[in-house]
């Protein structure tokens, strides 16, 4: 796939941040090399993979786990972004913040979804964005206005044994 290259990627320290992209169908296997798909992401840094998905409740949305083992996604590749100079605490401290912005019951798929999350937490980590082509279908479907997958959620439900996320797909008729 071809992908413009950021002329401007900012280098802010020796800790590298990784964007993992995973496949939610596996037609992402043709429809990648169109630049289409639909993506999961997470942002792994200091060894921890940070994401975020959405449930019924009004508290955060951000979840961590294993490295390029989101269960229910087929991991497709992993992309440096840049390097930070925060440390573990530090990063921590930023999800929590975060974590007020980035609840489970605001979760969008067109305007506030896993890959908006990694976005923003890249550009503060390290100062770059994500690849265009991660998010570019909620692009799409933002600028076709009125389409039925401004309705389609994404879901993750904690069991008690919150190393093992149980992904659903929810169709929510608002």
């Amino acid at each position: 796939m071809l992908c413009r290259k950021n002329s401007s990627v900012v280098d802010r320290g020796n800790v590298p941040v990784y964007l993992n992209v995973y496949d939610l169908t596996p037609i992402n296997g043709y429809a990648y090399w169109f630049g289409l798909g639909v993506y999961h992401s997470g942002v792994e840094v200091h060894g921890i993979e940070y994401a975020y998905g959405a449930h019924e409740y009004p508290s955060t949305g951000i979840f961590e786990g294993e490295p390029k083992q989101c269960e229910g996604f087929t991991f497709r590749k992993s992309i440096l972004i840049g390097k930070t100079d925060l440390g573990p605490l530090e990063v921590r401290a930023t999800m929590e913040e975060l974590s007020e912005i980035y609840k489970g019951s605001s979760y969008n798929l067109i305007t506030k979804n896993c890959n908006h999350f990694c976005d923003e937490i890249c550009i503060k980590l390290t100062g770059n964005p994500i690849p265009s082509w991660v998010n570019r279908l909620a692009r799409i479907g933002k600028l076709s206005g009125n389409t039925p997958f401004k309705s389609l959620r994404f879901s993750f439900f904690l069991t008690e044994d919150v190393s093992s996320e149980v992904l659903a797909f929810g169709y929510n008729a608002d």
